[in-house]
């Protein structure tokens, strides 16, 4: 990752191959704990934190950059946070305005599931909302979002959603679909 931060002009401290760590960190059992306030330092404008890695260490990135900039932190999480994916499930309504479909997602459906179901095409890889490959602008309505791979700052706009997972809070969804 480290080459691909130095050619977009971004930090990349702190990732193996980067500029702090040649060697990247090794493994808790030996080296002990990571120290993030060394590894990640004080937030600076334009500095932006990409982590992938077990949920503990992603909560602990998360729980340190919490003061950084809005959009500083890049998470890529391997299964969805705890109670990510719980919530109701009632039906609703959703217009795909590219498409000229409108649809009825149910109770025990997906929104991805239905949208499949109606033959529109639908990019997806995890299921779970970890990885983005399913985003979809939300043109009207608000979505109950699931995911665990927008930030919090993103999912309060409202202006995209995972199908793969979320849902709607209002009766109707609109999407750019």
């Amino acid at each position: 990752m480290a080459p691909v931060l130095r050619r977009a002009g971004r930090a990349h401290h702190g990732v193996p191959g980067g500029a702090r760590t040649p060697r990247g960190p090794g493994p808790q059992e030996s080296h002990g704990v990571l120290d993030l306030d060394t590894v990640l330092g004080s937030p600076t404008a334009g500095t932006a934190i990409y982590c992938c890695g077990p949920g503990a260490l992603l909560d602990a990135v998360e729980q340190r950059c919490a003061a950084w900039p809005a959009g500083s932190l890049h998470l890529e999480r391997f299964r969805p946070r705890d109670g990510a994916l719980d919530g109701g499930n009632t039906a609703f309504e959703v217009e795909l305005d590219a498409s000229g479909i409108t649809l009825t997602v149910g109770a025990g459906q997906t929104l991805a599931e239905a949208i499949e179901d109606a033959g529109v095409d639908l990019p997806t890889s995890c299921r779970e909302g970890t990885c983005g490959t399913c985003e979809t602008y939300v043109l009207e309505g608000e979505p109950d979002h699931r995911d665990s791979y927008l930030t919090a700052e993103e999912q309060a706009s409202g202006e995209v959603i995972m199908p793969c997972c979320s849902r709607s809070r209002s009766a109707r969804l609109v999407l750019d679909l």
